[in-house]
């Protein structure tokens, strides 16, 4: 499937600019009409793998970040990339509890990413940087739409809005 939307940011590896690719990734996944909460988790595996880059990647020095969206349908892909000191065990960075940034850091960013996206995937040598490619698949919001249907309901969707009459079939009271 081809690509319906993509953009790239650039950014320094400066502690505030998480905030700002957690916002520019919640903004760009919007035109799926996704749910509160498919955006929290994607702003959270954003923030996790920018925040790899700025504590791991360069170690606290400011250098660039490259963050590159993309969308295929219901899906987005999400790479970001730094060109810091690398990951020498991709395996064993990935552990959960695994750190290499002393007492202060839990060791749970991999995990965390893991656990809000359909996939996650790191390439990494050393001396030359790390990429973070993270995948989610957007539900429908209108996915139990045939059901409803079957239960005597009738539906129109006209783009991200969903009309239903004939609920009380539903519910069993009017609406």
């Amino acid at each position: 499937m081809e690509n319906t939307n993509e953009m790239t940011i650039v950014f320094d590896s400066r502690p505030v600019n998480e905030g700002m690719a957690r916002i520019a990734a919640a903004s760009f996944c919007t035109q799926l009409n996704p749910t509160l909460e498919e955006v929290a988790d994607l702003k959270t595996a954003v923030s996790e793998a920018v925040t790899n880059c700025i504590i791991h990647g360069y170690e606290g020095e400011v250098h660039k970040i490259r963050m590159d969206l993309k969308l295929k349908g219901r899906e987005i892909f999400v790479d970001i990339t730094d060109q810091g000191v690398g990951i020498s065990d991709v395996k064993k960075a990935m552990e959960p509890l695994f750190t290499t940034g002393g007492e202060e850091r839990a060791g749970l960013g991999f995990a965390v990413m893991q656990s809000f996206c359909d996939s996650v995937r790191v390439t990494s040598a050393v001396g030359r940087g790390t990429s973070i490619f993270v995948e989610t698949i957007f539900q429908s919001r209108f996915k139990h739409v045939p059901e409803l249907s079957r239960m005597g309901a009738k539906i129109q969707v006209d783009g991200k809005v969903a009309v239903i009459e004939g609920v009380e079939a539903l519910t069993g009271a009017p609406v």
